[in-house]
């Protein structure tokens, strides 16, 4: 018989409540450790990367997007998001030039640009992932040279290769910023 089954509702509850912040101390202690770099993981395309954690605002669920006339192929069209418009970029056409075929895993992710967001619709996000100094020091470059003005390294984070992609520089890349035909 499991120690559990002995204690009322309350006492269960207050365990889990123990054990959730014995846990969350944990994860809070390891995220704060010197030389951990925090990232949010997702696809486009076949490629996986990782961009800062404080370069991505906000993960949504793809909304209903207004085309928008005489714009290049990869600019989709404008979402609302809370009451302001939102350019939504098909990331993977921007970068490949490959239409992304959306699925109940297609989300976009909210970056600042200049005043306000862009909206880069990729197809699928990984969660956080965390990148210490060995992983960085084991590091090789990026190949592709349609990627690397944007991604300075390739991280091993468990079996995957995640192309560290700067958000930074591409809202302030020339063809980026130019979405009009």
């Amino acid at each position: 018989m499991s120690e559990s089954a002995n204690l009322t509702p309350f006492e269960i509850l207050a365990r889990y409540e123990r054990l959730s912040l014995a846990h969350a101390q944990d994860v809070q202690d390891r995220m704060e450790a010197p030389g951990l770099w925090r990232g949010i993981g997702y696809r486009v395309g076949s490629r996986l990367f990782v961009s800062a954690i404080d370069e991505i605002n906000e993960l949504l669920a793809v909304p209903v997007l207004t085309p928008v006339p005489l714009t290049q192929p990869w600019l989709m069209g404008v979402a609302n998001v809370r009451g302001n418009l939102v350019p939504v970029i098909d990331f993977n056409r921007f970068l490949f030039g490959e239409r992304t075929q959306p699925t109940e895993r297609t989300r976009l992710l909210i970056v600042r640009q200049g005043g306000g967001s862009v909206a880069l619709m990729v197809d699928e996000v990984f969660g956080q992932r965390t990148v210490d100094e060995e992983q960085r020091r084991e590091s090789i470059s990026e190949d592709d040279p349609r990627l690397t003005r944007f991604v300075g390294e390739r991280v091993a984070v468990g079996e995957q290769r995640l192309g560290v992609f700067s958000m930074n520089r591409l809202v302030r890349a020339p063809d980026f910023r130019q979405a009009a035909a």
